[in-house]
């Protein structure tokens, strides 16, 4: 059995360890923006493959004290290297986090590929070429004050990054928060979906995935696959196993809309590269002539609230336009809005029955629940 540390949203800990547990991790301990969790080699493939709410899986492979560069150096030369890359391998090196001695992330990094391939260079006279867009082997250095933990990067490009959506709007919510977001609601399966300012789709997609039990990595590459333990009979078992547990069909509707022409066939475009291009509808509707498709259903949808896209004042009628449709039009739905604004929140006039704290990458929102009687 093995550590291993998921790295997530901030506010989106305790999610990602119940998904974690749901795929069979062990010992599962939430931490600030991620999960320490345990499991095997299987476990591993399983969480890159299958996990919507988690960025990256780190496994640690050395912990230690560095009190400036000096040290991490040194601590990093004590490593034997060839037990996870070869000169002719591809290297890359990220760190986060930091010290007051090793406060910036592009020196500290270059000192651990330093390390790493000054020890190449003197045990085989040649070393591992930088590639920092599709490595062999990603390292990861997290500082934190003046302890440093090391490790492998097993999932290669984020996790969040499914493959499908080179297509994005101007404010794009992350595939992972999507995910979450699906969570907290408490959508399922059996529900129809609404997202009426949809954007370039994420919501409606993650929805789709996640009711036809599609793999959010089944058409990623990751990072251990790269690795001199890389099991492919392991790995070709769990994608063969997750194509068998796909379904064919949604049990009831998902639907995005949004008056925007342009970001809807972004959206088409996106549900066509995860082949849910016959299963979701998209559809032009202003939010004045939205009406609710079916008599039930969760409705979620993450309208502008002033930081990227339009100004308070502008945004103030339509979240007043959102409040009365959801008033008149959806009885007998559960309506959830993200915003970061508590002042147009107050415009939608409507008693929020729950008030749920989420991040947006670094802005502090609410997800605000609406019962609709």
């Amino acid at each position: 059995m093995t550590n291993y540390f998921a790295t997530v949203a901030r506010g989106l800990e305790p999610i990602a360890a119940q998904e974690l547990e749901q795929l069979g991790a062990q010992s599962v301990r939430p931490d600030f923006t991620g999960v320490h969790f345990v499991g095997d080699q299987a476990l591993l493939y399983r969480v890159n493959l299958w996990a919507r709410t988690i960025f990256r899986v780190l496994v640690p492979i050395c912990e230690f004290d560095c009190p400036n560069a000096d040290a991490l150096y040194r601590q990093v030369q004590k490593i034997a290297w060839e037990d996870y890359l070869q000169p002719h391998n591809t290297l890359a090196v990220n760190s986060t986090g930091g010290s007051q001695a090793l406060n910036h992330s592009h020196f500290t990094a270059l000192q651990v590929k330093n390390a790493i391939v000054d020890q190449q260079r003197h045990k085989w006279g040649q070393r591992s070429n930088i590639d920092s867009q599709n490595p062999d082997l990603l390292v990861n250095l997290h500082v934190n004050q003046n302890r440093c933990i090391l490790s492998l990067d097993s999932s290669g490009t984020s996790l969040h990054r499914r493959g499908y959506r080179p297509a994005v709007g101007q404010a794009p919510l992350k595939e992972t928060l999507a995910a979450a977001l699906l969570e907290m609601a408490a959508w399922d399966a059996n529900l129809p979906f609404l997202d009426p300012m949809c954007g370039s789709g994420t919501l409606p997609l993650e929805a789709g995935l996640k009711a036809l039990n599609i793999a959010p990595g089944l058409h990623k590459n990751f990072g251990f696959m790269t690795w001199p333990d890389f099991d492919e009979q392991l790995w070709q078992g769990l994608l063969t196993e997750a194509h068998h547990s796909q379904r064919s069909h949604l049990k009831t509707s998902i639907a995005g809309s949004d008056h925007d022409p342009d970001v809807l066939a972004q959206a088409r475009s996106n549900a066509e590269r995860c082949h849910l291009a016959d299963q979701i509808t998209f559809t032009q509707t202003e939010l004045s002539e939205l009406e609710a498709p079916a008599d039930k259903g969760v409705l979620i949808c993450n309208p502008p609230y002033g930081e990227r896209l339009g100004s308070p004042q502008e945004l103030s009628s339509l979240y007043k336009t959102l409040g009365d449709i959801f008033k008149q039009r959806f009885k007998g739905w559960t309506a959830f809005v993200l915003t970061g604004n508590k002042e147009l929140a107050k415009r939608v006039g409507l008693r929020a029955s729950r008030r749920i704290p989420v991040y947006n990458g670094s802005l502090a929102c609410t997800l605000l629940k609406y019962e609709l009687y």
